[in-house]
């Protein structure tokens, strides 16, 4: 499925930049992987309705839906390939059975657009009676100096309210009623006197008279220097002065500004935006995320109001809430091609909302998500911590005692067969149901000695020495392993280890016998060696060599040459018996 997820992301991506071909092509090989994810044939029929190719994305929408009923957003899908296509009923239908199933902002804004779209189109489909379709046409004709007395009439007044009503009726009527003319007039706001005008009329004002003719020009003299002379031209008839252009009086048109409107909106939206942080500041949420809410619903264009809406539910513990705002706000971004990095903070509070819901693995997938968006520290660090919990709990869940007693039981079974490789397995297996047991690390040592690992098997000893301080035969094993690798030293203080861990005397023989072996192995190793060499040997290790410079055992050492029962009662000091005991077992103090 990592695969799948990645070509989505992929596919999600190249949609951002507008490469529908390549969106398409990433979205159809994720759905030849994985033929039932509805969110695949989503994305590809946003890609397809991104080229206009409404026929296709028709047909993935309603894929989408046949796979997942219950998903609103496939409505969206499905209702924006037929406003494409322009069937606009089909897509009011899809969008109100999509707001059924979730009260959408993205369906409530989708349903609204197809109306709209609807609405013009009818509009233009009237011909000149989409004029009568206006609300305030009636006010307008009633200050209007040339429709004023028409409007003295009822039945007239009566007939416009029928042609609002229904506009198709007005084409016809235009030829019935010449008032219209003027009422149509003042509807496109301008002269349409002209146009009916009778032929005697001339469209002066009473008592008009022209002034004198114009004086005609006196043609200009060509040069000397020309060669031929030119025609002399006719002069033209005098013409009367234009009449001046009728003065309208001023007329009451209703003005739209759709860019002041979306201003106004935007500051509106910002004005609460400042509002609701102003409370997020004071930590009243509830306030907060009516105000961001509000601020959303003003100018939907902006994602930053959901992520904050989603923040203010995120600390009010709202968890459900801040999740499902932030996803719409994802997909609302990719459809206004948001920025990246508000897509990833959103993605990012998303995976913070998980946590505080103990899904840990829903949250490592939208903090993932986040940093495939933009790369962010903190985000890295919740991820990190969020793996690290999630491996934890995995451990936690695996612990079972009883498990770990019958995989640590057919282990010995193994182990006593012959069979070491297995008697590892099953002592791993033993260790991973229950950790805190150190005789799983202890026989696994044992198993690892059998196959000569000895470092791993020393790195059980120890484990198993942490685990339980107490465990005797830990100690024990470690000295054995020390002594298999002849490094006597560290063997005879890991026998030293074992006696004062067995309070109880329990291991007191099987300790002295393999310190016996342990010294015999040292006098035949040392039986040739001189004081010098022996010295030199001994200061290869640090810890004596450490001890050999420390002034205070100086001083014991010179002590014990001349009094030699002064060194047992230096050795009733814990500390300096350690360290005296580290001397004799690298043979430099001689005991015998």
């Amino acid at each position: 499925m990592s695969d799948v997820n990645a070509l989505k992301d992929q596919g999600n991506k190249a949609f951002s930049a507008k490469d529908y071909d390549k969106a398409i092509e990433l979205f159809t090989a994720a759905i030849a992987i994985d033929p039932s994810n509805h969110v695949l044939f989503s994305n590809r029929s946003a890609a397809k309705a991104g080229k206009k190719q409404w026929a296709g994305a028709l047909e993935d929408a309603e894929q989408c839906v046949k796979l997942n009923q219950s998903w609103s957003k496939g409505y969206a899908r499905k209702g924006a390939a037929l406003h494409g296509a322009r069937r606009y009923d089909e897509a009011v239908e899809v969008y109100e059975a999509g707001l059924k199933l979730e009260d959408s902002p993205a369906l409530r804004k989708g349903l609204q657009e197809v109306k709209d779209a609807k609405g013009r189109d009818v509009t233009e489909s009237l011909g000149l009676g989409k004029y009568f379709s206006d609300p305030s046409l009636i006010g307008k004709l009633a200050t209007n100096p040339r429709t004023q007395k028409h409007m003295a009439d009822p039945a007239f007044v009566q007939k416009l309210k029928l042609f609002q009503q229904n506009p198709a009726l007005a084409d016809s009527a235009l030829q019935s009623d010449s008032r219209m003319i003027d009422v149509l007039g003042v509807a496109m706001g301008i002269d349409m006197q002209g146009f009916s005008r009778d032929d005697e009329n001339d469209g002066l004002p009473p008592n008009f008279k022209y002034g004198p003719p114009p004086k005609a020009r006196t043609p200009r003299t060509p040069p000397a220097s020309t060669s031929r002379t030119p025609p002399t031209p006719t002069p033209a008839p005098a013409r009367a002065p234009a009449p001046p252009a009728p003065v309208h009086e001023p007329e009451d048109v209703e003005m739209t500004d759709g860019d002041a409107e979306e201003a106004k909106a935007k500051a509106d939206a910002l004005a609460a935006k400042a509002q609701g942080t102003a409370h997020y500041k004071a930590q009243r949420f509830s306030e907060a995320a009516e105000y961001f809410k509000k601020a959303w619903d003003l100018w939907p264009k902006d994602i930053t109001f959901l992520g904050n809406l989603g923040a203010a539910y995120l600390e009010a513990k709202e968890y459900d809430q801040c999740i499902t705002t932030c996803e719409l706000a994802v997909e609302e971004g990719r459809g206004l091609r948001a920025d990246y990095k508000i897509i990833a903070k959103i993605f990012g509070r998303i995976g913070t909302a998980y946590t505080a819901k103990i899904d840990l693995v829903s949250a490592k997938k939208y903090f993932q998500k986040s940093l495939s968006e933009h790369r962010d520290a903190a985000i890295l660090a919740k991820l990190q911590a969020t793996e690290k919990a999630i491996a934890e709990a995995e451990r936690q869940a695996y612990i079972d005692p009883a498990m770990s007693a019958t995989a640590r039981e057919e282990g010995n079974a193994a182990f006593k067969g012959g069979d070491f490789a297995k008697a590892v397995k099953l002592y791993e297996e033993s260790i991973k149901r229950d950790p805190s047991d150190a005789r799983g690390y202890n026989n696994r040592a044992a198993a690892y000695m059998k196959l000569m690992a000895l470092a791993e098997a020393l790195k059980d000893a120890d484990k198993a020495i942490e685990v339980d301080p107490t465990f005797v035969k830990a100690y024990i094993r470690k000295a054995t392993i020390l002594q298999t690798m002849r490094d006597y030293s560290k063997a005879l203080e890991a026998l030293q280890a074992a006696s004062s861990a067995d309070t109880a005397n329990a291991h007191a023989q099987e300790i002295q016998t393999q310190e016996n072996k342990i010294q015999q192995a040292l006098f035949t190793q040392r039986s040739d060696e001189t004081e010098e060499q022996t010295l030199e040997r001994a200061m290869k290790d640090p810890e004596v060599a450490q001890i050999m410079g420390d002034p205070v055992m100086q001083q014991i050492l010179q002590q014990a040459q001349g009094n030699p029962g002064a060194l047992q009662d230096h050795m009733k000091n814990p500390v300096v018996r350690q360290k005296i005991m580290k001397l004799i077992n690298a043979g430099i103090i001689k005991t015998r």
